[in-house]
């Protein structure tokens, strides 16, 4: 197994102090979103098998697949690992967005391609031909949106703000059948004038602010994006706090943005994001409406599951990762991971050992496939891995 060297990406939403106090580290005074760990071309990880100084994980993959993944994930997912295994720290919202499904993914990257648009393009919303599902776990409270209200439990927010300019939207969402009220009431947000748009989400917040408690989300939102459509866009979905070890699962489809936390995430290898507001990126309406899944969704709060070895799973339908995590107590008996498809393996707590390193928080290790590892010491400790 290979201790695993990490790039943290700086993104202007993240924490200037979740990720430093993890790592017991001296904040640099600049936001630290994310510390990516895998083999996303972005930012693989790097590791060192003496070869002459680090080497790129993708590489190492590229080179040796079968060895690295095991025969049946290569076969299964190519010669990469299909996870992109993170710490996220968000200090304000992020952009209100959705994934497409695999077959979406497909239709809108061969299209893109044939149109001739290049892949870094700031217009560009299939970077490749991927779905990304997505799992979210907190370790410090979190709190997100996730998925579409009821659309009378939607009208019934956005009416107690008592803005004139809202009232068209609470009267769709009470006269229409579930998914015509909540499409057409989106499809009027986003694609409303702008400046008129603004103004209406500036009384909603002033609003939002002198209404206070189960609002105060709303406010905290407008005042990192004022103005923003993706304001009132957030007032249709479900407000989600989890406190730490409970997580989400993010389908193709579903709206949903993280406000404020830190957590671990895990994700299908792709960069597909089809974004609905509160972010000065691109916004694709027509796709996005293609892609959106107009519902109602239970917020479907994930505890895990312990089983008889003392692995605590979260239960997800996808094949692209598996995520797990161990708590270890003082003195007790060391644990061995059988030998399995690839692995990452991530502190959050204390001080574990696995195999030959010791792990503290915010450090990491990459497990080829048919390794086995002994884990012992107190502490909590993630595993990602794949089905296959």
């Amino acid at each position: 197994m290979d201790r695993l060297s990490n790039t943290v990406r700086p993104y202007a939403w993240g924490s200037t102090t979740a990720i430093p106090e993890l790592l017991a580290v001296a904040p640099t005074g600049e936001p630290q979103a994310e510390m990516w760990m895998g083999a996303h071309p972005g930012a693989p990880s790097r590791i060192d098998r003496g070869a002459g100084g680090e080497e790129a994980l993708s590489d190492v993959i590229a080179a040796h697949p079968e060895q690295e993944l095991g025969a049946e994930a290569a076969a299964k997912f190519g010669p990469r690992l299909p996870f992109l295994l993170k710490l996220l720290a968000a200090g304000a919202p992020l952009s209100l967005q959705v994934h497409p499904n695999l077959t979406q993914a497909k239709e809108g990257y061969e299209k893109e391609e044939r149109r001739g648009v290049p892949i870094d393009a700031p217009d560009r919303n299939y970077k490749d031909a991927n779905h990304k599902p997505e799992l979210i776990c907190a370790l410090t409270p979190f709190d997100g949106l996730c998925g579409f209200r009821p659309p009378a439990e939607a009208a019934e927010v956005l009416a107690t703000l008592d803005v004139d300019s809202l009232k068209p939207y609470v009267d769709l969402l009470r006269a229409h059948p579930e998914e015509a009220a909540l499409r057409e009431v989106l499809t009027a947000v986003l694609t409303a004038d702008r400046a008129e748009m603004a103004e209406t989400v500036t009384e909603a917040a002033a609003s939002a602010e002198r209404l206070g408690g189960a609002y105060s989300p709303y406010a905290s939102i407008a005042h990192h994006y004022p103005g923003d459509p993706g304001v009132i866009a957030a007032m249709l979905l479900n407000y989600v706090q989890l406190q730490p070890g409970e997580a989400l699962f993010l389908g193709a489809g579903v709206p949903h943005a993280y406000l404020n936390g830190l957590g671990v995430e895990i994700m299908a290898n792709s960069d597909n994001v089809l974004r609905c507001g509160l972010t000065p990126k691109h916004v694709d309406v027509p796709e996005l409406l293609r892609v959106v899944r107009f519902e109602a969704t239970d917020t479907g709060v994930l505890r895990p599951e312990a089983s008889a070895d003392g692995e605590e799973l979260y239960d997800t339908p996808t094949d692209e990762f598996r995520l797990s995590r161990y708590v270890l107590a003082e003195r007790a008996a060391p644990r061995t991971l059988p030998a399995a498809n690839p692995q990452i393996l991530l502190c959050t707590a204390g001080r574990v050992r696995a195999g030959e390193l010791v792990l503290t928080p915010g450090e990491s290790a990459f497990v080829p496939a048919r390794e086995s590892v002994e884990l012992s010491g107190t502490g909590t400790l993630f595993r990602a891995t794949v089905v296959a």
